[in-house]
């Protein structure tokens, strides 16, 4: 079901889209490949802890963030208003790191291969949200995508999943 939904995910990425790969669809793909990374931090959050496992990724991080951070430094734009250094902070302590604690411990509780899955309803959620907020038009080929997608993830929730056992003698 994670395979099926995330091909109508990509199927409805490729519509939208014009039918052609852009850059930001590469990009979109090495994101996604970085889905292997919630999996395993969702499976180490069982023996370690949620926050623990977001910390350690931090700190082991920090050799592959401090190059592209000392590219872009030169262009910061350190005058900006405290209202936008507030919203930076906000995001980034609040929706980022805190956000993986709960993220990573409900991955332990309820399983990679369920929880995870709410990750294919994010970009519909976002469209959902744009139009309320933003009055943006949700088209039938969206509406029909975001049903498709829900549909794959509630059948996903209802089949059987076989939990690993540790081979750590834990």
């Amino acid at each position: 079901m994670a395979v099926l939904g995330s091909a109508l995910v990509a199927g409805f990425s490729m519509i939208k889209g014009g039918g052609n790969l852009r850059s930001a669809d590469l990009l979109l793909l090495a994101a996604a490949c970085a889905g292997t990374g919630y999996a395993l931090s969702g499976d180490l959050s069982r023996s370690l802890g949620g926050w623990q496992v977001i910390c350690w990724v931090l700190i082991v991080s920090v050799p592959f963030i401090v190059p592209p951070l000392l590219w872009v430094l030169p262009d910061v734009h350190w005058r900006a208003p405290w209202s936008v250094w507030g919203g930076f902070f906000y995001v980034a302590l609040f929706s980022q790191l805190i956000g993986f604690f709960a993220w990573n411990r409900g991955l332990a509780l309820g399983g990679v291969a369920r929880v995870g899955q709410v990750q294919l309803l994010q970009l519909f959620m976002t469209l959902a949200a744009s139009a309320w907020l933003l009055g943006e038009e949700i088209d039938p080929v969206t509406l029909i995508f975001a049903i498709a997608v829900v549909g794959v993830v509630a059948v996903g929730r209802h089949m059987p999943v076989a939990r690993r056992r540790d081979s750590g003698g834990t």
